[in-house]
């Protein structure tokens, strides 16, 4: 039995839904990796009465009612997509927007 062909497997525009033939030339592979801001924070020890440790159990107890995911999902996150020739040329020049 053959591998299937991953050119013949159906992917869409991820922004208006065109089906596209993959390795015809006309569709966009678009890989976003976002991270939470690497700066170590800047701690004030008057801030928390002199108290780290108590400083860093509220946080934690912050951090209970969170799933691990969800709190990865916050630090770091790696998303892929296929766009259209298109809707990329309008992405491109505007991806926040």
């Amino acid at each position: 039995m053959s591998e299937p062909d991953p050119y013949l497997c159906p992917v869409s525009c991820q922004r208006c839904g065109l089906e596209l033939r993959l390795g015809s030339g006309t569709a966009y592979l678009v890989r976003v990796e976002a991270m939470a801001d690497p700066t170590p924070p800047l701690l004030d020890p008057r801030e928390f009465g002199g108290d780290l440790n108590r400083a860093f159990r509220e946080v934690l107890q912050e951090l209970e009612h969170v799933s691990a995911q969800e709190a990865m999902d916050q630090v770091y996150r790696r998303l892929s997509f296929y766009l259209c020739a298109a809707c990329y040329r309008r992405w491109i020049e505007n991806p926040t927007g």
